[in-house]
């Protein structure tokens, strides 16, 4: 049965895999129902063949991946993982006789923990794991079967033993031996690696040519998982189809998410650096603004401004601060011109200093004014005394004619 933690094809996933791995089985063409079980619980992923008939095959293999599922480690890890599969093939012996499954049910066992670039497999039987690794396909575990064994004693060969009546012949599973143990393999792996883990359902229906194929083709792993189903299938089906496609990622993915997250951080210390640099222009730009003035007019009168004279695209940078008494024409030419453009000083303090000079010399050039008007009209004053006595002078001293007489 397939576990529900395996994953399913979706438009997205045809796209851009949303996961490393991928997972399906079938009954195929000709069994009646399926005795196959896996898991795909990352780091752990499991396939199981079960046999011993209707209602046994599947209990058996039922129960292995839900003892492995629960006894497994955490991590990769080679006697722990090898001690959970002997604690499933006990459970499977137990079952046979407490009414949960029949006697001579068994299941057959490929489980492997992938982490990192570390890969440990326990294996009993002859469910398989393959690796494509640079492209080639290379079969990692030995079948526990009487072809193998033949294979190996040079009784057959492989094309003889895929059409051999005793092809389907166990020489070790999970439910046979209380004393089974599985073989264990422990494999470096690299990223851009590819684990399959499948029950004979598709090593039996393809070549490892065929397989090794499609691996290489189909990108998506749970494209690939179907894939290899689906061919299966067309190829027979002649027995359950399980397969679970893995890609390596090792050490790649983390160093990449190492190298984004650090992108990431310069990217917002650069924003956040960017953003300091604005504000801190900006409060300068803003205090140097304010502790500036100048002088210029406003209606004939001196007026005092803060910021600078002047404007950039239309922005003004200066504020009317306040407008004084001192008229303009009150001041000395020069100053008056200058103050057109304006008249820049450090500070309020000084331009009301320069102001009150204005007020000052203003002040005392109308003094002066007044001087020379009063000394004029004293002098106008005098010169119409002078007038005035002058022409006294000359009435006095005209002779009287005498009178005539008769």
């Amino acid at each position: 049965m397939a576990k529900s933690r395996s994953y399913t094809s979706t438009p997205r996933t045809r796209k851009n895999a949303l996961t490393t791995f991928g997972s399906r089985t079938d009954i195929g063409c000709v069994r009646d129902h399926n005795e196959d079980s896996l898991i795909v619980a990352p780091p752990l992923y499991v396939v199981a063949d079960g046999m011993g008939g209707h209602a046994a095959g599947e209990v058996a293999s039922e129960i292995a991946v839900g003892v492995l599922e629960q006894q497994a480690p955490p991590h990769p890890d080679s006697e722990q993982l090898e001690r959970a599969v002997e604690e499933a093939n006990r459970e499977v012996i137990l079952a046979q006789h407490d009414g949960r499954g029949r006697e001579g049910m068994g299941t057959t066992v490929t489980a492997a923990m992938l982490e990192g670039e570390r890969l440990v497999i326990a294996q009993v039987g002859d469910s398989r794991a393959y690796l494509l690794h640079h492209g080639h396909l290379q079969q990692l575990t030995r079948d526990h079967s009487l072809m193998a064994d033949m294979i190996e004693a040079g009784q057959l060969t492989p094309e003889e033993a895929r059409f051999h009546p005793n092809r389907s012949v166990i020489t070790r599973a999970l439910g046979s031996d209380p004393l089974m143990r599985p073989d264990i393999f422990e494999i470096n792996v690299e990223a851009g690696d590819r684990l399959l883990l499948c029950s004979d359902g598709l090593s039996g229906m393809l070549r490892d040519p065929e397989i090794e194929s499609t691996l290489r083709r189909v990108r998506d792993p749970q494209r690939c998982a179907s894939q290899l189903v689906n061919e299966a299938i067309a190829a027979g089906g002649h027995d359950n189809v399980t397969v679970i496609v893995v890609d390596v990622v090792g050490q790649s993915q983390k160093k990449l998410k190492r190298v984004k997250l650090k992108a990431r951080l310069t990217v917002v210390f650069i924003l956040l650096l960017l953003a300091a640099l604005i504000a801190g222009a900006a409060w300068g730009g803003y205090t140097y603004l304010n502790s500036r003035a100048y002088l210029s007019s406003v209606d004939g009168k001196v007026a005092i401004y803060t910021g600078v004279p002047g404007s950039v695209m239309g922005l003004s940078f200066s504020e009317l601060n306040k407008v004084t008494d001192v008229s303009v024409d009150d001041l000395q030419p020069g100053t008056a011109y200058r103050l057109e453009a304006g008249i820049q000083v450090d500070n309020l303090a000084t331009a009301e200093n320069l102001v009150r000079e204005y007020e000052s010399e203003a002040a005392a050039r109308q003094a002066e004014g007044n001087d020379a008007a009063s000394n004029q009209a004293q002098d106008a004053s005098n010169q119409a005394q002078d007038a005035d006595s002058s022409s006294q002078a000359e009435n006095s001293s005209t002779p009287t004619q005498p009178e005539a007489t008769s």
